[in-house]
């Protein structure tokens, strides 16, 4: 071998590895805006953690509001839908886990596991059937929770789903209160 061989040799290594390297930076630059566009828009980022005064919601009424592009039910529940709900004994759910994002997977879906407070008045749930997406009526159904009327779901007074095609209870999202007044839809961490 000479040294003029060796010289090529050399050259040719460096060569692939001065394409390798680019054709790597190419695809990079080509993918990045691909990949980027994946991450929430601004204006769902914004969203993301929500104040609601619920100072004006009386006991027996519902506000409904609009979180991440999706309904949320916020409720201050009667006494009579509390007891009903806590009477209900847990062997009768189709669905026995508590659905609740503040609680652990495991917990299980008695009312005190659902509702916001200690005290069971305030409920705050997504008002999304778990079936096929549809949005379910309030103080309806056989429960009096809530009823889907494009496919039959009923709910209780504790979203629990009871009777229909509906799989899983109404999801509970991350909330919390800030003060008496003052409820938190999404995590207080920035």
């Amino acid at each position: 071998m000479s040294v003029t061989d060796d010289h090529d040799e050399t050259r040719r290594d460096f060569l692939y590895y001065a394409t390798a390297g680019a054709a790597t930076v190419a695809t990079g630059a080509a993918v990045w805006p691909l990949v980027n566009q994946m991450n929430p828009s601004a204006d769902v980022l914004a969203l993301s953690s929500v104040r609601v005064d619920v100072s004006g919601v009386e006991q027996g009424t519902q506000l409904t509001i609009l979180w991440q592009g999706k309904p949320v039910f916020i409720r201050a529940r009667t006494e009579d839908e509390i007891a009903q709900s806590r009477a209900t004994d847990l062997a009768d759910l189709p669905d026995q886990r508590s659905q609740n994002a503040n609680l652990t997977d495991e917990a299980d879906a008695s009312d005190e596991n659902r509702a916001l407070s200690e005290d069971g008045v305030w409920l705050v749930q997504m008002g999304i059937c778990t079936h096929l997406g549809c949005v379910p009526l309030g103080e309806a159904g056989d429960f009096g929770g809530w009823f889907c009327p494009c496919h039959g779901s009923h709910y209780d007074a504790a979203g629990r789903i009871r009777k229909g095609p509906a799989p899983r209870n109404l999801d509970i999202p991350v909330a919390s209160f800030l003060d008496d007044t003052t409820i938190q839809l999404g995590s207080t961490e920035s």
